[in-house]
């Protein structure tokens, strides 16, 4: 792909250094009588858009059949536990930096789309897969965490890699992990080793490009020695804020740091603060900027039979009649985020005034899935998962469930995580749930049951919480209240959480 031509700064003017920085906080402070998101947006030195005017599945892989790969994979996985898990941190990029250089630096191999946000990185990342394989790209796709399988954050032309590549993976570069182990002042982490073995089987594919979705936050994030051509950065919320910071302006200035010299950053709809830090950031690494409500957005959407249709404003024009068999206004926004950064990265909106071929488009969205994710996996009485773990999400799934399933019962089943915001998460819910069932799953993190049975009580009251310390038994309790309307009255149950939860539901549901 060729490089973006270079534009003229914008009149709103951005010149570099601090007298950019002035005027930045000039337009942000100025008086305005409009919406406050567009005060802070004018600071962006470029933006996306042609002349068309503003805007208006794979499958989770079971355990494989093969007793020898499947003994194998666990030796790997075993191998992988030893090390740190995914919330012990060193904020550093030097040891995956260490270990890619050994390795021949596989990363530069194939251009790459980088994806931070709190809330909706898989689901997008997703999406833009399979829009590029619609496009006939040969796709890699890096996303975490798993639902049920490892073996899922690593994907070849959308679908999971197989468990002997990814042994096979493991033993290739496990003689340079463990050269950098020995120079490092801490061994390499989880993470990190599966974000090298991510790269070096794009490398070795070959991939056409890269889809990488961060682990935590993006600055120090290990899949941050990647400079991709386009930056996306869905919405940003509270989570993880003992290492990311307290509000939506401390957490968007670790996730502004995949956003890379000339770039193009694809911004979904933001916190006003959070667009701030966001759109300075372009300001100083001269990059151009595509913004969800302004270059590119959802025009309309309905629900329809398995999902919804939508009509899409890209950044080179309107995209009718796309049909997402997914859930929820914010899979929609999703769904725009995806397009814009797909045109992107083909040129559309700095190279070219078009819009990409709408068959083509409309092929690859409505071949999306995105496992756990408003998954139905029962019926009679309907089981619904859905891996939110934050207040943020749960708002989203809440209201996503509203609108798209219409229960005349629902009832929860809850297993979260002891580091998380429960009670705004169970809040979220409580204007749904008719019952809550807790439970916890099998990670060390989970929380507690009875702990998180107390904040339950106090959200729902003692009368709407029962409490089913193993996730099998909270299943059963929970499909047994639904059925208690009998068979054609309408109930429901959901799972969620946690993605570990929902795994979890999963496999008990006869899922993969």
């Amino acid at each position: 792909m060729s490089e973006p031509p270079q534009h003229e700064p914008d009149p709103s003017g951005t010149p570099d250094g601090d007298a950019g920085n002035d005027e930045f906080d000039q337009i942000v402070s100025a008086e305005t009588d409009r919406d406050p998101d567009l005060a802070v947006i004018e600071a962006g030195s470029r933006t996306l858009r042609t002349q068309a005017g503003p805007p208006q599945g794979d499958q989770v892989p079971a355990r494989p059949a093969d007793p020898e790969v499947d003994r194998a994979l666990r030796e790997v996985e075993a191998d992988l536990a030893t090390r740190w898990g995914e919330t012990k941190l060193d904020p550093s990029v030097e040891r995956i930096e260490a270990l890619l250089d050994i390795l021949g630096s596989p990363q530069r191999a194939y251009p790459s789309i980088h994806i931070t946000g709190t809330n909706g990185k898989t689901s997008t990342a997703r999406m833009i897969e399979s829009l590029l394989g619609a496009f006939e790209l040969r796709t890699g796709r890096y996303t975490s965490p798993h639902v049920q399988s490892v073996t899922e954050r690593i994907s070849l032309d959308g679908a999971p890699i197989s468990a002997e590549r990814f042994v096979d993976t493991y033993r290739d570069i496990k003689p340079y992990i463990e050269m950098v182990d020995a120079r490092q002042e801490y061994r390499l982490s989880f993470f990190e080793v599966l974000t090298a073995m991510a790269f070096a089987a794009f490398a070795d594919a070959p991939v056409d490009i890269a889809v990488v979705e961060v682990g935590m936050g993006g600055t120090w994030d290990a899949t941050n020695v990647i400079d991709g051509s386009v930056a996306v950065v869905t919405p940003i919320a509270l989570d993880h804020t003992d290492r990311l910071g307290t509000t939506p302006e401390q957490i968007a200035v670790e996730k502004a740091g995949i956003i890379k010299k000339d770039a193009t950053a694809v911004l979904a709809q933001q916190p006003v603060d959070a667009a701030s830090v966001l759109l300075r950031r372009a300001v100083e690494v001269d990059a151009t900027v595509a913004r969800e409500g302004l270059e590119f957005g959802v025009l309309s959407r309905e629900v329809a039979v398995g999902g919804q249709l939508l009509t899409l404003r890209g950044l080179g024009g309107e995209y009718p009649e796309v049909f997402l068999p997914l859930h929820g206004a914010h899979q929609a926004h999703n769904a725009a985020v995806a397009l814009a950064a797909v045109e992107a990265f083909f040129g559309i909106g700095s190279q070219h005034a078009r819009t990409l071929d709408l068959d083509t488009v409309r092929r690859a969205f409505a071949s999306v899935t995105s496992p756990g994710r408003l998954e139905v996996v029962r019926r009679s009485p309907t089981v619904v998962l859905d891996a939110a773990h934050n207040p943020a999400g749960a708002q989203a799934t809440a209201a996503a469930v509203t609108e798209a399933f219409g229960f005349s019962r629902l009832v929860g089943v809850v297993g979260a995580s002891g580091d998380k915001d429960v009670r705004g998460f169970l809040e979220a819910f409580e204007p749904i749930f008719a019952e809550v069932v807790v439970t916890r799953n099998s990670s060390h993190r989970a929380m507690d049951v009875d702990a998180l049975a107390q904040v339950a009580v106090e959200v729902f009251g003692a009368d709407r919480v029962q409490v089913e310390p193993r996730l099998d038994d909270a299943l059963e309790a929970a499909i047994t209240l639904a059925e208690e309307e009998g068979e054609f009255a309408g109930a429901g149950v959901l799972v969620t959480g946690s993605v570990i939860t929902v795994g979890e539901a999963r496999l008990l549901l006869g899922k993969g």
